[in-house]
């Protein structure tokens, strides 16, 4: 392990962030003292943890303006994708035979939906424009009579655009449509309200927003209520919906980040724009021939997805690597040679699209450290585009 000093700048904090110290301060008595399972109901070790259990559910529920028990704690959001889509599909399963998705989704919606398809969903797979948000008119189009769910991503986890849920919702409400959203990338991002945008169902991870990684929630709304056939059995624990002992401590963590989301959103965010568009100024001021991917304006306040023409983004990672810690697209598809499907579906050709690097600014980002990471992506460009892939340069100014 590298030590504090000659760690990487990290400007990952799309794949995960690393836990704040107050959530940490409040996740550690669980571990050690407070250790009870939250559903022995015979003791006050029990007791005592299934009462901050209901505190975090609250603090989580309060985020995003929905009610505690409409809080289902689950591993993170690709169980809660998988308990949404699957759920609902089996659910209607003979009844209704058609959801609609975004071609940007994330991976593990899109194979939700593949497994749909399997189990007899038809899936209208709908594009989105070159700024990587979906055409509402487009999507009404695609709205049949016998449409069960829809799936759009409130923020994408590659570009960073923010989708006009509130417009898309009241078309599914109108429809008795089921809106599900993966809110992964916008917890913690941006104001959420599931009642003001019209949202039925939605996934949340706690490491995407300062909390521990392993714990996430689905919100199921109940009125209207929504009906899902709940994907494990068990003990019957969050109202039947997802069996299992909840792991207290990271339960706690995650409503503790919760809670720091509510009281600090709005000067947090602020203050890391800032510093994103200083980033992003500096970078297009001082290298010639970038673009950026998906919209500027709906955009989170953290991402930058850019690209640098005549450059290979894995080259430019590999030289940067002792220097910054970015990536070429999604964590959970870094490892693929193929060009991220995101930037494909919003016209990218392979050339720009292998040309793109996604870096996001977050809470423990310095202004020193933008300064240092644009004089050292500034010259890695410069060398690569030199065919000076030797060169040693940049790590003077890092």
């Amino acid at each position: 392990m590298m030590s504090d000093q000659a760690r990487p700048i990290y400007l990952d904090y799309q794949a995960t962030t690393p836990v704040d110290q107050r959530v940490m301060d409040a996740m550690i008595p669980f571990f050690t003292q407070s250790f009870g399972n939250p559903h022995s109901t015979s003791h006050v070790y029990g007791w005592e943890v299934r009462d901050a259990v209901e505190v975090a559910r609250a603090q989580v529920a309060k985020m995003i303006n929905a009610e505690p028990r409409e809080v289902i704690f689950t591993s993170g959001a690709t169980e809660s994708n998988n308990m949404a889509i699957k759920g609902v599909g089996r659910f209607f399963a003979g009844r209704k035979h058609h959801m609609i998705a975004l071609k940007t989704e994330h991976k593990c919606v899109l194979e939700s939906l593949k497994y749909m398809q399997r189990h007899d969903i038809d899936v209208t797979w709908l594009d989105v424009n070159s700024d990587g948000l979906v055409d509402v008119a487009e999507f009404a189009a695609a709205i049949r009579p016998d449409t069960a769910l829809a799936s759009v991503m409130l923020v994408n986890n590659e570009i960073g655009v923010i989708q006009s849920l509130a417009e898309i919702g009241a078309l599914c409400r109108e429809h008795g449509i089921y809106l599900h959203t993966d809110a992964a990338q916008a917890a913690g991002k941006l104001p959420i309200d599931v009642q003001a945008m019209n949202i039925d169902l939605m996934s949340l991870s706690g490491h995407k927003m300062y909390g521990p990684m392993g714990i996430g929630a689905l919100y199921v709304r109940r009125k209207p209520r929504v009906r899902f056939e709940p994907l494990m059995d068990g003990g019957g624990q969050e109202r039947t919906m997802r069996s299992g002992t909840l792991p207290a401590p990271l339960v706690v963590g995650f409503g503790k980040a919760a809670e720091i989301v509510c009281d600090d959103l709005e000067a947090e965010t602020s203050r890391i724009k800032e510093m994103r568009d200083h980033l992003l100024t500096g970078l297009q001021e001082r290298i010639p021939n970038t673009f950026l991917n998906g919209s500027e304006g709906a955009r989170v306040a953290g991402n930058i997805n850019i690209g640098f023409r005549g450059i290979d983004s894995e080259s430019l990672m590999e030289k940067l690597k002792d220097h910054l810690a970015l990536s070429s697209g999604s964590a959970c598809t870094s490892t693929s040679v193929e060009p991220s499907y995101v930037l494909r579906a919003i016209g990218l050709s392979d050339e720009d699209a292998h040309s793109s690097v996604r870096m996001c600014v977050g809470r423990m980002t310095t202004t020193d450290e933008i300064e240092k990471s644009i004089t050292a992506i500034s010259n890695a460009v410069t060398e690569l585009r030199n065919g000076d892939v030797a060169s040693d340069a940049m790590s003077v100014a890092v």
